[in-house]
């Protein structure tokens, strides 16, 4: 009877057997034998079974690693030190070459415009003399709140000249729909003010949040707003970036403090009107932005 054979018989046992010195002395197996079997003995796809996600995951975003490839990734990003053989078994035994086969998406439509336009989806590079009302800037950024155990997003839109913000929407996540309820309320402030819209430019990152086609479709085609891409991430968007340095390194506590999501959009609304309202901008002549952009409006 092989050691195999011996130790299926030792599975068939009530568990309160098992390991005993008279079975595994009638089976003539060495203690240490049926231990190491019950350690080691096991396939490996149950052995390593916490090494299927980062494995998974290392798959999808490294697509042309091999076996020691990956083996490096999974010590460097996971911090899992392994023997690149197993992961050559494991790779096989969850199919993964198939995943790293398997070809990326086909970009979408705007993705295909964005990229046969180069340069020239920048629309803002160059401009000089802009004008309250016709440049605007979006992006998402995250705010931690509840003392730091919780994040959620906040999307404004913000007017390059007189450093209003429009509008703004906080939520769990960034999504298309956070951008269009910013916008919708950027949309109800616009109308108060006598500004034309439809000939606003309004500059983004080429974040899906901003490149579907719920945000294009709403804003290009139903409102005729023109629409401008960042080429490099956060480089490219600037003023949106130090609006968000600002609002959050001066309301840090505030956000903290909230306890809920819906008191962190609370805290949120109230200092977005305190910003519009009473902060003195050193870009708007040390005005708030809403004097400055009645006086500039006043002024035309």
């Amino acid at each position: 009877m092989s050691v195999a054979e011996k130790r299926a018989r030792m599975d068939h046992l009530p568990a309160e057997q098992r390991g005993r010195a008279p079975a595994l002395a009638a089976l003539g197996l060495a203690r240490s034998t049926w231990y190491y079997h019950r350690r080691h003995g096991r396939p490996y796809a149950q052995r390593y079974a916490d090494l299927q996600r980062p494995l998974q995951e290392i798959a999808r975003s490294h697509p042309e690693y091999g076996y020691r490839r990956t083996t490096r990734e999974l010590r460097a990003g996971y911090g899992r030190v392994v023997n690149h053989k197993v992961v050559q078994r494991l790779l096989k035994a969850w199919d993964l070459p198939l995943i790293r086969r398997l070809r990326r998406p086909k970009p979408s439509g705007i993705r295909q415009v964005l990229r046969a336009a180069g340069e020239r989806a920048n629309l803002i590079a160059g401009l000089t003399g802009i004008e309250v009302g016709q440049v605007a800037y979006t992006d998402f950024t995250e705010l931690v709140y509840a003392d730091g155990r919780h994040k959620a997003h906040c999307i404004p839109v913000l007017d390059h000249a007189s450093k209003v913000v429009w509008g703004w929407a906080v939520g769990e996540h960034a999504t298309t729909e956070l951008a269009l309820q910013a916008w919708s309320r950027a949309r109800q402030q616009l109308q108060r003010w006598p500004l034309d819209r439809r000939s606003m430019i309004v500059h983004q990152d080429q974040d899906s949040v901003f490149t579907g086609y719920g945000w294009t479709g709403q804003l290009l085609l139903k409102e005729g707003v023109r629409l401008s891409y960042a080429l490099n991430g956060a480089r490219d968007n600037p003023e949106m970036e130090a609006f968000f340095s600002r609002f959050k390194d001066e309301n840090r506590s505030l956000l903290l403090d909230a306890q809920t999501l819906a008191e962190l959009s609370a805290v949120v609304e109230e200092r977005m009107a305190y910003y519009n309202h009473d902060r003195r901008h050193s870009a708007t002549d040390y005005l708030a932005p809403v004097t400055y952009l009645n006086r500039r409006l006043a002024c035309s």
